[in-house]
């Protein structure tokens, strides 16, 4: 890790020159970078960056696991993930981006805000390190933490339970350091942050943020587990939309040097990166259910149109909305589902001996089973930048859209970090808990208005292009509100969970819960897990019948080179069925 980080260090100040966004800049002689050249505002800069595609990588990834997403038919990593049947290569991007580019600069990075008494800045490295190796040890369990990002070459592994303190003393420092004044003499955090725009406040809101999200993830932990902290933490987190952390991503169409690790856009939003460039990444029916029929009810979210995606059909053309992917089916046993191909021509061809119109979908299989699969439109976006195309909307070449996108999607899709939204419904979920329905019900309710407000906000940005970029009504909103969600009287574990499932769409936390609540389908009505697991030996190896998706195997950095304190780890570290075993705040005591 201390080689990475000399390596990440010079390749990151050579990175740094090249780049036009005022954060990114930094006037050194390219020609002689070092360590020691680049300032606290473009280094934290990169550390965002690095630490929100860590982020972003792994909230995509969980997001197969507990079923908002699912794959088309391939042996790819995101397809092996959404069958419950993981492999080593969904272990590794997380990992690669917290420790190789955000880790690396953390040690240069206090040493230089100290030197000039950047308070802020030591403020933002504590709190994105405490987000870094949190979301570690909810990803792989336990992990280099106390030894990591030093001079030893193979670090010992510590438990969930250190790092998870760690982690909240980390924060406690961050708040610290956000409190105190700056000398004139130090950088403006406003120069270098990417996210919150040097906003202090807004940094303080989401440190407590972050502290209620981690405390109420202590729920199995009898002894741990404070209701009262976690609403006492609640109170000084963001209490309205415009108090969160939202980050602002654009489609700039010079953003087509990417960063260097995976050369991919750095302007562009993390769920893009990952999914929202490709046509394989498809929305699940369950996902599809919860949006179209919460509740039973038969009012539909107004959030549907916009979290769904669509397409043109027919003659004249028709923008009609995706289905979801059945994942308690047989559709992925029967190698499906498939990508849809399209006839642009203004002549009939023939496919596997059939004739298609010119203008229409096929799937191009001899297996008609598929033929069907033209029902699922990708969550794919184009882009100015990535694709040199003159929108984010993919389109065949008729100009029929091929896929709207889908609001997280899109390479100017915001990243809602944390935000006003996932507060209401942690404050619903421990009120409910301590038996208070009335204030569940009003934090509930809150929650729900509060993240259609926020995606409207960058929805109304948009104008009304078609029924996925425009804004959702006032009168489509009301129903929703008045008729969809239920009462006071009504309210339920299983309302709440549902909705901060939506609302934290693309989001690790997510898993989070779904782990909390023992993927019970009465806390996630219809939810289940892949029919494919259920049939397919190789993924029951790793997820024993019985079990459930628990931990992501540690990568094979570590397992190359630091074996040893690997094995040391966990009894089961090495073993084809750790996927199974709970990290340290998912078992019960």
């Amino acid at each position: 890790m201390n080689k990475y980080r000399k390596i990440l260090t010079l390749l990151l100040v050579l990175a740094l020159s090249s780049c036009s966004k005022k954060w990114l800049d930094i006037n050194v002689d390219p020609n002689t970078p070092s360590s020691t050249v680049a300032s606290v505002k473009s280094r934290l800069a990169w550390i965002q960056h690095y630490y929100l595609y860590a982020q972003g990588t792994a909230g995509t990834r969980a997001n197969f696991i507990t079923q908002q997403l699912t794959f088309v038919s391939s042996a790819a990593q995101q397809s092996m993930t959404a069958g419950w049947n993981p492999i080593a290569g969904m272990s590794t991007t997380p990992y690669q981006f917290f420790f190789v580019g955000a880790g690396s600069n953390f040690q240069d990075m206090e040493a230089k805000a100290t030197a000039e008494g950047a308070y802020h800045y030591l403020g933002a490295t504590k709190a994105i390190r405490a987000m870094g190796f949190m979301l570690m040890t909810d990803w792989y369990g336990e992990m280099p933490y106390t030894e990591a990002l030093s001079e030893v070459i193979t670090p010992k592994f510590d438990g969930g339970k250190t790092i998870f303190e760690g982690c909240l003393a980390d924060i406690d420092q961050a708040i610290e350091y956000f409190k105190m004044q700056q000398p004139s003499t130090a950088t403006p955090l406003s120069e270098g942050d990417s996210w919150n725009g040097g906003d202090v406040n807004k940094w303080l809101k989401m440190c407590y943020g972050l502290k209620a999200r981690w405390l109420n993830n202590l729920s199995k932990k009898s002894s741990l587990y404070k209701p009262d902290d976690i609403l006492l933490a609640l109170d000084n987190a963001p209490l309205s939309i415009g108090e969160g952390t939202t980050v602002s991503h654009i489609d700039d169409p010079t953003d087509n040097l990417g960063d260097i690790l995976f050369a991919d856009p750095v302007k562009t939003s993390i769920v893009f990166n990952n999914a929202g460039m490709n046509t394989n990444t498809l929305v699940t029916k369950w996902y599809e259910d919860i949006l179209t029929n919460f509740d039973q009810k038969g009012v539909e979210d107004p959030r549907a149109d916009k979290l769904l995606p669509w397409a043109e059909y027919g003659i004249p053309k028709k923008f009609i909305r995706s289905k979801g992917v059945d994942m308690q089916s047989t559709i992925r046993m029967n190698a499906g589902p498939l990508t849809s191909s399209y006839n642009d021509g203004n002549t009939p061809i023939i496919n596997n001996n059939r004739t298609i119109a010119p203008h229409t979908w096929y799937v191009n299989s001899a297996n008609n089973a598929r033929w069907g699969d033209t029902v699922y439109v990708s969550i794919k976006s184009s882009s100015k930048g990535y694709n040199n195309d003159v929108s984010d909307i993919f389109r065949w070449k008729d100009g029929t859209v091929a896929a709207s996108g889908t609001f997280y999607s899109r390479p100017d899709a915001p990243t809602h970090l944390l935000g006003y939204p996932e507060m209401c419904f942690i404050k619903a979920e421990v009120l409910f808990n301590k038996g208070d329905k009335g204030g569940a019900f009003e934090a509930y309710k809150s929650g729900i208005k509060g993240h259609i407000d926020l995606m409207n906000m960058k929805l109304n940005t948009y104008g009304n292009i078609n029924p996925s970029k425009s804004p959702m009504t006032d009168a489509k909103i009301d129903n929703f509100l008045n008729n969809g969600i239920g009462t006071a009287a009504n309210i339920t574990l299983a309302k709440i969970m549902i909705q901060k499932s939506i609302a934290l769409s693309f989001s690790q936390q997510n898993w989070n819960d779904m782990r909390r609540y023992d993927f019970s389908n009465l806390v996630y009505p219809g939810w289940s897990v892949p029919y494919e697991y259920t049939v397919t030996a190789a993924a029951q190896i790793k997820i024993p019948l019985g079990k459930q998706f628990r931990r992501v195997r540690q990568v094979s950095h570590e397992i190359n080179y630091n074996a040893e304190n690997l094995r040391a780890s966990h009894p089961n570290a090495l073993s084809d069925d750790i996927w199974s075993f709970p990290v340290w705040w998912d078992i019960k005591e």
